[in-house]
């Protein structure tokens, strides 16, 4: 039997955790009656400001033309409720002091915000990495396309994570255009709708999962006495402290594990109807988000985004009960008024393991999510003084 895909029942017991049978339950109990990972929610509790900050981040940085790039207080204002800005603009702003400056222009007479000295340097740390690792960019938009069945996705569903995958904001004219020998845009069947595809030469580039790097780092180990045939269809799972799983839900993960599946880089074939044939697909479901997340520059994507990927993937489920489904590869947090998946094998004590150049320099403008208001000097250049301190520190691990 597969692992569980009825809804799960928490119980307490001896102040633990148990996961019990699934029942038939709406999804908006079973997303309330996940167990929650309080790491990864510590996590989030920082992240759904940080996306604010960045929302704002970009609409001040997209107005170059204004010297240093600035927002009107004004403009800010009226997009609070898109913004998710509950006490305003300007009290949203003020929480943030080593990260917008705001200022009043007397040749406006408007109140403007603009992005501080240590912001600044922040977001070009990250221009840079990006700029520097475009190799790598490339890989993964080609890995994202060669899992699609047919070489091709909507242009529109990679804007939709674009910052996720590290690709410039520029990427249909540098990383597309510039690389005309690997991609190419074709007209959809629909009105202003583009198809970015592979080109005939790289359609048959064969490619090597994320989890099997995993499945032979853990044959090679020293002394490892892993059995190569128990771990060949094998990801790597592991739960949250306190939650204890029942004798009978870790037998069908044991037996989940051993399950042959096609790849997320295989042809798929027919599609079979049999018992063992549906089990096989949910399991290839899993292999693709698995890959999916294994892409992005932080192991995590909000799940509405990854669901416009459904379609092209060839996923028949709903990814998010998929993401439910297996606790000990992906934990689904809703904070911040949205839901987001995390890849769990990827992060240890809330941050990356194999942490990339652009998480480093996407870490720091977090680090001033969590400063808030602390550290307050009276004296604006002083203050952002002291923040670019606070940053080199952190860069050396002097923090």
């Amino acid at each position: 039997m597969p692992i569980p895909t009825l809804k799960t029942i928490l119980k307490h017991q001896n102040q633990c955790r148990v996961i019990g049978s699934r029942f038939k339950t709406s999804s908006v109990q079973y997303v309330a009656s996940r167990f929650r990972d309080p790491t990864f929610e510590k996590l989030m509790d920082k992240y759904k400001n940080l996306l604010k900050v960045i929302a704002i981040q970009d609409l001040i940085l997209a107005n170059p033309t204004n010297n240093p790039p600035s927002v009107s207080l004004d403009f800010l204002s009226r997009l609070s409720q898109k913004l998710h800005l509950n006490r305003g603009a300007a009290s949203f702003l003020r929480k943030y002091p080593h990260i917008f400056h705001i200022f009043y222009d007397p040749n406006k007479f408007q109140t403007f915000c603009r992005l501080t000295d240590a912001a600044m340097r922040v977001s070009r740390q990250e221009a840079e990495a990006i700029n520097a690792s475009l190799d790598v960019v490339v890989d993964r938009l080609v890995r994202l396309l060669s899992m699609s069945t047919t070489k091709s996705l909507p242009l529109r569903a990679v804007f939709k994570v674009w910052r996720e995958l590290g690709l410039p904001d520029d990427f249909e004219d540098s990383i597309i255009s510039g690389n005309s020998h690997i991609f190419k845009l074709v007209d959809a069947h629909e009105p202003n709708t583009h198809i970015l595809m592979l080109t005939d030469e790289m359609r048959d580039k064969r490619f090597v999962a994320c989890v099997e790097n995993w499945r032979v780092m853990e044959c090679c180990r020293e002394n490892s006495a892993v059995d190569r045939t128990e771990i060949r269809y094998s990801f790597k799972h592991s739960y949250p402290p306190g939650m204890r799983l029942v004798r009978d839900f870790k037998a069908k993960v044991k037996e989940w594990q051993r399950l042959p599946y096609v790849g997320p880089y295989e042809e798929m074939g027919e599609k079979k109807r049999s018992k063992a044939g549906i089990m096989g697909l949910e399991k290839r479901a899993v292999a693709i988000v698995h890959e999916f997340l294994s892409l992005t520059v932080e192991r995590m994507v909000e799940v509405e985004k990854i669901s416009h990927f459904r379609k092209s993937l060839a996923i028949d489920l709903n990814i998010r009960d998929l993401f439910l489904d297996h606790p000990g590869m992906f934990y689904l947090s809703t904070k911040g008024k949205r839901h987001t998946v995390f890849l769990r094998e990827g992060y240890e004590r809330g941050c990356l393991i194999d942490p990339n150049p652009v998480y480093n320099a996407r870490r720091k403008l977090l680090d001033l999510v969590v400063l808030g208001r602390h550290a307050m000097l009276i004296n604006n250049e002083s203050r952002e003084k002291d923040t670019l301190f606070f940053l080199e520190k952190d860069m050396k691990g002097g923090v």
